[in-house]
């Protein structure tokens, strides 16, 4: 992607082409009160008052041009309403006639956004740079925008080119960029210390060997803050292996990875006074005549026993060493996120986030973080009338309750029990992919409760 910092650009008055945002409801009388040349301009490009809708308005002489586009509301933008305008213009420098573009920033870079890794973009025809005069918003933005970024790429690359060790490498890069320590405990050395995160990799190829990742940042004094991201590489299913249709996508099970590593580089670049925990446990869940079988028995971190009904149950098992390590450092906050369940996808959809939380303060939070930064998330109980769906005939514990119901929330439930009740916990069982793409947002690997995540931490925090 290119350099996010030159796509917004202080206002100082150079040259650029005017962008006339309308409300749709307000869209007919504006058309009325424009001259000839642009009324015929507008009814041959068939211009409608819908969402997203632009149309090229000619100007005295054949450059002189500038564009109008339909929004829901000009008084309260959104981040997206300028997102298609990013994709479709010519390259070239651009203010709005009216006002500043507010948070509307933030979909003209990630409407920027491509994945070119593997192939050449045909698209690309240049930047699209947007000019305002709200120069104190553009870092903040150029940063989120940044994260997102950074998900996306992660997500979107293949698992060929994206196991453990690239995970470690990606993570080492942010570490380095700010003056973090990195701490990595791999292969045969997981098995005392973090037994469920060996036994979930220990199937995959040495050069894809499991590892438990910490990055530590910060001044010693202030709260503690661990953040947790679920980093299965690949997830084949183990031994339950999936079908082929649920194997397609699953290079993004390390999505939760991404979005905890995005979200510490946010804290990191602002600064944060918190003393920042990272921890990412990255595996691939692999076959092989030494994979972990369905009817073992794990010990975890903890000292709970485990009994693993189901391989492809695998996210929960290395999460829980790695909330048992964040527990250990009495954090004052725990986050993790995670590609966890296909039933937090049926319940909500793609697009909307499951958010379990042991505090409902911290839930409250979050859930008013992501309404007001349009990263909407939905909180699901941790219903303590399914506990008895995680018993196990012979352990402490079973990673997949039979029957199929509840999905989500008994993950979740699994999870609580690597945190002490103590202290306060948010899990994040997110999708990290859009199936379909909406302006700003294209098909592929997104963030999804990054953005609700960083507000929260902003306003506790800063």
């Amino acid at each position: 992607m290119s350099d996010l910092s030159k796509l917004i650009q202080p206002d100082k008055g150079q040259p650029a082409r005017t962008i006339h945002l309308v409300d749709a409801k307000g869209y007919e009388d504006w058309v009325k009160a424009q001259p000839p040349r642009h009324r015929a301009a507008i009814e041959a490009q068939r211009l409608k008052p819908t969402g997203f809708a632009s149309a090229i308005l000619p100007g005295d002489k054949p450059e002189d041009w500038s564009v109008v586009g339909i929004v829901a509301n000009v008084a309260a933008l959104s981040p997206w309403c300028l997102a298609r305008l990013a994709e479709t213009l010519p390259e070239g420098n651009y203010r709005l006639a009216d006002g500043e573009p507010g948070p509307a920033m933030l979909g003209w870079l990630t409407g920027q956004y491509r994945f070119d890794r593997y192939r050449k973009d045909e698209k690309n025809t240049g930047p699209r740079v947007l000019l305002t005069g709200d120069v104190a918003r553009i870092a903040e933005t150029v940063r989120i925008a940044a994260a997102t970024a950074l998900v996306r790429d992660l997500v979107n690359t293949a698992a060929a080119d994206l196991g453990p060790a690239e995970l470690q490498h990606a993570t080492e890069g942010v570490a380095k960029a700010h003056g973090a320590t990195i701490t990595v405990v791999k292969g045969h050395d997981l098995e005392s210390g973090y037994p469920m995160v060996h036994a979930v990799g220990k199937a995959a190829d040495k050069t894809h060997a499991p590892r438990l990742i910490e990055l530590e940042w910060g001044n010693p004094a202030h709260p503690r803050v661990a953040i947790v991201g679920k980093g299965v590489c690949f997830d084949s299913g183990g031994l339950d292996i999936k079908p082929s249709a649920g194997m397609r996508l699953m290079k993004k099970d390390m999505g939760g990875a991404a979005h905890a590593l995005a979200l510490a580089q946010l804290v990191m670049e602002q600064r944060l006074p918190v003393r920042l925990h990272l921890l990412i446990p990255a595996v691939e869940n692999a076959i092989s005549g030494n994979a972990f079988r369905p009817g073992d028995v794990l010990r975890s971190r903890k000292g709970l026993s485990v009994e693993i009904a189901n391989t492809d149950a695998e996210g929960r098992l290395i999460l829980g060493d790695a909330l048992a390590r964040a527990s250990e450092q009495s954090p004052a906050l725990i986050v993790d996120f995670a590609t966890l369940t296909g039933a937090a996808r049926v319940a909500l959809g793609p697009d909307l986030p499951a958010l379990f939380a042991n505090d409902d303060t911290l839930a409250d939070a979050l859930l008013s973080a992501g309404m007001a930064e349009d990263d909407p998330l939905w909180r699901l109980p941790l219903w303590p009338g399914y506990a008895d769906m995680l018993k196990s005939d012979i352990a402490d514990l079973n990673n997949a309750p039979d029957g199929g119901f509840a999905g989500s929330v008994t993950a979740a439930m699994f999870l609580e029990r690597f945190v002490p009740k103590e202290t306060p916990w948010a899990h994040f069982d997110t999708f990290a992919w859009r199936p379909a793409t909406k302006p700003g947002r294209p098909k592929g690997g997104d963030a999804l409760g990054l953005r609700a995540a960083w507000a929260m931490l902003k306003a506790r925090y800063a």
